[in-house]
């Protein structure tokens, strides 16, 4: 089952080509164009293939192959859990759970939340690829917005950093910061000697984390936390410069699996615009067992 994209052509666009509609009317990137104009059926007009420079008349239907028949991600279907919150024929968002990886990588080829959707697509009988719109750390659960296929792809990766495409976590620290509400503004960078580690350093790229104490626990804090930039670690480097690690971080604070065994850091809410409809969608995802018997145990203490 192939993903397309209908367009009626208007009267004010009469004398229009194909490539000039398919980019200002319908969205889609040059880069996209290039790669479905040579497909049998990637462009075609009342049903019959045309070339982007045919000029369609006003009442013609144009539509486009949005879905590619060869996936290109190189990522293997494999079984495995999937906790979906919504699927549609262009984006899934998923609840991944911790110690899951995003991407296949070095020791993790056939265990990720990409071999996981491929397979389920092909169980669906579904004609789509493994197009990660955002990253989560192995160690963090909860919410994920996957594309279905590479103009979904692009327009919701416009979208990050801006209102449109808000990403709230929530997160277990040590102590409490202070103040209890207010924004960390601290540069990031590589760590020398470090091939993972970053760390706040005056050179280092833009960083800002919006930060807000929902529970104080004496000795440790249930935070929440708004990315406003995305950079590598963020949320985890941030707290531990202000010296409240995450419970948990076994890099940047301390391991302590008696008490969790990854860093209590959870995807809790996510707002996006649907990069096809263009409505706002906003989705949140529990706060797993494991966190929530961090607080637990604190306040029945």
């Amino acid at each position: 089952m192939s993903r397309r994209l209908e367009f009626t052509v208007p009267p004010e666009a009469a004398g229009v080509r194909v490539d000039t509609l398919l980019k200002r009317h319908m969205g889609l990137s040059g880069t996209v164009v290039r790669r479905i104009k040579w497909l049998e059926d990637g462009i075609l007009l009342d049903g019959v293939r045309v070339n982007t420079r045919y000029v369609p008349r006003p009442g013609q239907v144009l539509s486009v192959r949005l879905s590619d028949p060869e996936r290109r991600s190189g990522v293997v279907p494999a079984p495995g859990p999937l906790d979906i919150l919504y699927e549609d024929g262009d984006i899934v968002v998923v609840n991944k759970a911790a110690g899951v990886p995003v991407h296949p990588g070095p020791g993790h080829f056939s265990d990720t939340v990409g071999n996981f959707l491929l397979y389920h697509y092909d169980l669906e009988g579904e004609e789509a690829d493994f197009h990660p719109v955002h990253r989560l750390d192995r160690g963090t659960s909860g919410l994920l917005a996957v594309a279905k296929h590479a103009h979904a792809q692009e327009v919701l990766k416009g979208q990050l950093h801006t209102a449109a495409f808000r990403r709230t976590y929530l997160a277990v620290c040590r102590g409490v910061p202070e103040p209890a509400d207010g924004v960390i503004d601290a540069p990031l960078g590589p760590k020398p000697g470090s091939l993972v580690e970053q760390m706040v350093r005056p050179d280092g790229k833009a960083a800002r984390t919006r930060c807000r104490v929902r529970e104080n626990l004496g000795d440790r804090a249930l935070v929440e936390l708004e990315l406003d930039t995305g950079r590598t670690h963020q949320i985890r480097v941030h707290l531990a410069h202000l010296g409240h690690p995450l419970l948990g971080d076994f890099l940047y604070g301390e391991e302590d699996k008696t008490l969790i065994g990854r860093p209590a850091l959870h995807s809790w809410k996510l707002s996006l615009r649907h990069p096809i409809t263009g409505e706002e969608l906003t989705f949140t995802a529990p706060v797993p067992d494991d966190m929530a018997g961090l607080l637990k145990a604190r306040s029945e203490s």
